[in-house]
């Protein structure tokens, strides 16, 4: 359990994303705005960005081109693409996300006159 905590304030950033991950769940949970669960699953979706961020970081590591054939290839000395592509893939399906979102929003206004979940519940019985 020690080895955890020593884990945790050696890298506060993972802490910080955990953070902000329960607060946007928070948020999405406890509010019956439908614009303020969309903030809430926004910021869910920018800790999950940054921790992919975080996690693909790599001191001394170049990007992943070959610029010489003759030595051996050392995985080492190169940065792993993946996360990046994880990063804009996810950056890309949270601004459709969040737009559809919005658009939902505006059109459940138009129809109930408002946004509260409460409110349009009890105007659908």
């Amino acid at each position: 359990m020690v080895e955890a905590f020593v884990a945790v304030f050696q890298r506060p950033n993972f802490l910080t994303f955990v953070i902000i991950f329960l607060w946007g769940f928070y948020i999405m949970v406890t509010r019956f705005n439908l614009v303020k669960k969309l903030i809430g699953m926004y910021l869910m979706q920018t800790s999950v960005i940054f921790f992919l961020v975080s996690i693909s970081a790599k001191k001394g590591a170049t990007i992943p081109v070959l610029l010489s054939t003759t030595e051996p290839v050392k995985a080492v000395n190169y940065a792993n693409p993946l996360p990046h592509v994880l990063t804009l893939t996810a950056i890309v399906v949270g601004v459709a996300t969040l737009g559809v979102g919005l658009a939902l929003c505006a059109a459940i206004y138009r129809k109930y006159g408002s946004l509260d979940e409460q409110d349009i519940l009890e105007k659908l019985k």
